[in-house]
């Protein structure tokens, strides 16, 4: 059975789908003014991989990830580059998908787009206001009554008693408590608007993610996720709106991802140390990156440094070199009887404990490079593709595409040729020369009856 941590009890569950064989999930996806960073990988490749073992464990799963395309970011953001607030979301949107895709994310089963679900939103609000959790201001704005809402601060133990004793929160005439947080914007000059019962404007940033899951999986649903720094106040917040709304628990197990530091601090680009997603596939392998991920479990810290993803690399290409030349069986699909495959799953089933499935999914591949046994090289093909790893032929991730100053493949059969050459006319430091260029550059060579091939380090 599958024990998850759920952030809302503090504590491991047994999990429990709330209709038998089907999983609703929702995760806060990305708002869309500039390029995912290697923070965001953590989060996406997380919870991919959380979908990935729901399905193969049986469930019939709705994966719920939406884009926030309406935020004041998004809005300075076009301002400054002297667009449409749509082109820059359209060109964004188109980022995205390109590094989800390089890292082997598979799509969700919907994409909502917040500006899809104005509607929503605003009959959220209505019902906000009816049940007197929510009030409009003087100056337009529509404000949810924290203090209406008994069970403030269950998700993230913070009560408003130590918030307002502990943090100075700047004063807002229009509300009636500093912590009351804004449903609907007022229209300013320029910036995109609906209209509204309260008046022209936009929503709040929080409103939008309780519209769309709600939407998508209903007014009560089994599993929320995201990054921990949206623990407060992004999903406190959505679950005074919906349960305020509603009646009813929002979500049943709650899910947070831990964060990435760069070098041992929080990456912030005041610091230098903010990286792109596209900055890092750049230098490496996009799978490359998906399993120095993967390797940890997705609550702890991970530190992320150039080092560490060599490392990640290596520990990737002893996996993929296993399965080198090996002709595999069609898939019959996974025997969980098996030993390996028994203890991968108890892993995976005791909250998703990556770390230690990829520590089986190695002393597998050591057992297949001693039996040289196609049956259990296509078991740990098989295993790993439940992590999104080892899905290609072990050639084109051993050999790869080559990045910034490196050699190309042609560069690098046309040196072999030139050995090859050199070897058939004795000339034995000829031979040695290229070889010892090709180690240089991070060529492996390996010489057999059959030719010589080759991989990246």
């Amino acid at each position: 059975m599958l024990n998850l941590y759920n952030t809302l009890t503090r504590q491991k569950e047994a999990f429990k789908p709330i209709e038998p064989g089907k999983v609703k999930m929702y995760v806060c996806g990305m708002t869309v003014y500039d390029l995912c960073h290697i923070g965001h990988a953590r989060m996406l490749t997380a919870f991919d991989v959380v979908s990935r073992w729901l399905v193969a464990s049986g469930y019939e799963v709705t994966y719920v990830r939406n884009i926030t395309d309406i935020d004041d970011k998004i809005i300075k953001r076009s301002a400054e580059r002297g667009i449409s607030a749509e082109q820059l979301v359209a060109e964004t949107i188109a980022d995205m998908h390109a590094d989800t895709e390089a890292l082997g994310l598979l799509r969700p089963t919907f994409e909502p787009r917040a500006t899809q679900h104005i509607d929503g939103m605003q009959s959220i609000i209505n019902k906000l206001i009816g049940r007197g959790k929510a009030y409009p201001a003087a100056n337009g704005d529509v404000y949810y009554a924290v203090h209406e809402f008994d069970g403030y601060g269950k998700l993230s133990g913070k009560t408003l008693d130590s918030l307002r004793a502990g943090e100075r929160v700047e004063l807002d005439p229009y509300k009636r408590d500093p912590h009351d947080f804004v449903l609907w914007k007022a229209a300013k000059p320029g910036e995109p608007q609906w209209q509204s019962p309260w008046g022209a404007g936009r929503p709040g940033w929080h409103i939008e993610c309780s519209a769309m899951s709600c939407h998508h999986l209903g007014e009560h649903f089994d599993i929320h996720g995201g990054g921990e720094d949206l623990q407060f106040p992004h999903h406190e917040n959505e679950i005074a709106q919906s349960e305020g709304a509603h009646g009813q628990q929002y979500v049943n197990y709650w899910m947070h991802n831990g964060f990435i530091n760069v070098d041992g601090n929080k990456m912030s680009k005041s610091l230098g140390n903010f990286f792109t997603i596209r900055d890092v596939l750049s230098h490496f392998d996009g799978e490359v990156i998906r399993f120095f991920i993967v390797r940890s479990h997705y609550r702890s810290p991970v530190n992320f440094t150039d080092g560490i993803l060599h490392d990640a690399k290596q520990g990737l290409t002893r996996l993929y070199t296993a399965l080198r030349g090996l002709p595999l069986p069609e898939s019959d699909g996974i025997d969980w009887n098996n030993s390996y495959a028994a203890r991968f799953k108890a892993a995976m089933n005791d909250d998703f404990a990556t770390s230690e499935a990829v520590a089986v999914l190695f002393e597998l591949a050591g057992e297949v490079n001693k039996s040289k046994d196609p049956l259990q090289a296509r078991l740990l093909k098989d295993l790993a593709g439940v992590l999104g790893l080892l899905e290609r032929d072990p050639e084109l991730f051993l050999q790869g595409e080559a990045v910034e100053g490196e050699l190309s493949a042609a560069q690098i059969e046309a040196l072999i040729q030139v050995r090859k050459d050199a070897r058939a006319t004795k000339n034995w430091a000829e031979s040695d020369r290229v070889r010892d260029e090709l180690t240089a550059a991070g060529i492996v060579l390996e010489d057999s009856a059959a030719g010589t091939i080759w991989r990246r380090v």
